[in-house]
């Protein structure tokens, strides 16, 4: 049992380069007060309800490790229950990097980008792959998405923190924008055929 959440990602190592950089008393604070969370709260399933991708780090038995996209309906990553996230795994190239992975080494992370209003959750824990579950599978299908369905694959959570907003880039979802864009291209072809009456009728006018 570690002493702090944290420690699953400040090892002593990691604290020793804190203290020579001058962040780790700040962090001590943190430590010492309510930490980092260690269960799903109403913030993080809020957070999850509207993404519709996020990424999944696993490393292999050496210790190589793979970053991998996933993505979906929005709520792509479900909440089974308030230790465990849970998805469906679509149909992709066939490599099983990450099937092979989970398979040596359980160990996982997960990294939840909201790119629309600056927010990140970096989320640590285990993860592993359940095949023949049509139970659970039906539980994390979405059946307004196209992607088939292979397994599922459920992530225990050990613990999880909100970054800071600092550095990141704005990105906006097409389903948000394309609805505005249309509008704006109706206005300008609207504004288009005004001017051409216009200048039909000016033609006209001003014919000797």
């Amino acid at each position: 049992m570690i002493p702090f959440s944290s420690d699953i990602a400040f090892t002593s190592t990691v604290k020793n380069i804190q203290a020579e950089k001058g962040s780790r008393a700040s962090y001590s604070k943190v430590e010492q007060g309510r930490g980092w969370q260690t269960a799903v709260t109403s913030e993080l399933t809020a957070f999850l309800a509207g993404l519709d991708m996020f990424y999944l780090g696993t490393a292999n038995a050496k210790g190589q490790p793979y970053i991998q996209y996933r993505g979906g309906a929005p709520g792509v990553l479900k909440v089974i229950d308030e230790k465990t996230l849970g998805f469906a795994d679509f149909g992709g190239n066939r490599q099983y990097i990450t099937l092979g992975n989970l398979s040596d080494n359980p160990q996982a992370f997960i990294f939840l980008m909201d790119y629309v209003n600056s927010r990140r959750i970096k989320i640590w824990g285990t993860a592993k792959v359940v095949e023949d579950d049509p139970v659970l599978l039906k539980q994390l299908e979405d059946p307004e998405y196209s992607g088939r369905v292979e397994r599922a694959i459920l992530f225990s959570i050990e613990a999880w923190d909100i970054n800071c907003p600092q550095h990141i880039h704005k990105r906006f979802l097409q389903s948000t924008v394309a609805p505005i864009i249309e509008k704006q291209q109706a206005e300008i072809q609207e504004l288009q055929s005004k001017i051409s009456e216009y200048e039909q009728r000016e033609t006209v006018r001003n014919k000797p």
